[in-house]
């Protein structure tokens, strides 16, 4: 494995992934590991949805989304340790995408957070806990 670490984070909520983008940046610091974030948008092309878009919708929101998601990586870490962050920002389900780019980064570990659990979920959010089940490398699950 490398010596990656993959933070997921939701740029939809702003402020809620804070603290998740701070223990990640830590914890590369201390690994000397490349960071990079990760965001997922939904594919509303792909579904019946999509219709009610414009054809170029995915393309624009995706360029305001890695403009947000570097922004929120700015303004907790700095700008200079920014620089050095690769931002990802994928498309489709939140917990598929976020194990695919760890699989493809060869990631050796994944920071996400967990908010708001239903009582269905238990102690872990949806996409959290099918990241855990699911992950062939460690999972640091920030609350």
């Amino acid at each position: 494995m490398s010596n990656t670490i993959l933070c997921a984070v939701d740029v939809s909520n702003k402020g809620r992934d804070l603290n998740v983008i701070q223990k990640a940046a830590q914890l590369a610091a201390l690994e000397d590991a490349q960071l990079d974030v990760i965001t997922v948008m939904p594919d509303y092309g792909m579904s019946i949805v999509g219709g009610y878009f414009d054809k170029d919708y995915q393309s624009k929101a995706h360029e305001k989304t890695i403009a947000e998601l570097n922004a929120l990586v700015q303004e907790v870490i700095g700008a200079e340790a920014n620089a050095k962050v690769r931002h990802l920002v994928a498309t489709g389900a939140a917990y598929e995408q976020i194990l695919k780019a760890a699989k493809a980064d060869g990631a050796s570990l994944i920071v996400i957070g967990a908010h708001k659990p239903d009582f269905k979920d238990f102690l872990l959010g949806p996409n959290a806990s099918s990241v855990v089940r699911h992950s062939t490398c460690s999972v640091y699950v920030v609350r």
